[in-house]
């Protein structure tokens, strides 16, 4: 990989790393978040997503999403386990996107098909491919360790 196409991948990396830190910010250091009134708006799979906003379910569902995002972010910004947490994160925008659809219009007539989260998870699916832990991340240096020469089920991880 020429050092153009490791700085393009790694501002990606980096890009995406801010995106779920920043949304974490707002969840996790913030007692009054719920997904309760995300999810109490959608519109096309409505059904759906009421079951988690049930008063047994939705705590635990927030805890997952506040914390999913702060995870999924410190993986990406320090470049660790990235092929994992890009996978998480592309789920978790694939369910946005669907929690957005007011079929065929995502969030507002503005967006026809396709919005944001479609377009944040071809970008995880760029890192995934491009392998962007090992573009100044720890994947890299972790997947050469000796640790996980011995223990070969632990590459994928790492790759």
């Amino acid at each position: 990989m020429s050092a153009t196409e490791k700085g393009i991948v790694f501002f990606f990396r980096i890009a995406m790393a801010w995106t779920f830190l920043y949304a974490a910010s707002h969840q996790v250091f913030n007692p009054q978040f719920s997904v309760v009134g995300f999810l109490s708006h959608t519109k096309t799979f409505s059904g759906l997503f009421s079951l988690f906003t049930g008063p047994g379910i939705a705590p635990v569902t927030t805890f997952l999403v506040a914390y999913g995002h702060l995870l999924i972010g410190l993986s990406l910004l320090v470049g660790l386990m990235v092929r994992v947490s890009a996978a998480f994160g592309i789920l978790l925008m694939l369910v946005y996107w669907m929690a957005h659809m007011d079929w065929p219009y995502i969030s507002d007539t503005n967006n026809f098909i396709v919005d944001s989260h479609i377009v944040y998870a071809g970008v995880l699916f760029f890192l995934i491919v491009r392998q962007a832990g090992h573009v100044w991340g720890l994947d890299g240096w972790i997947a050469r360790s000796r640790f996980v020469e011995e223990r070969p089920g632990l590459r994928p991880l790492f790759a």
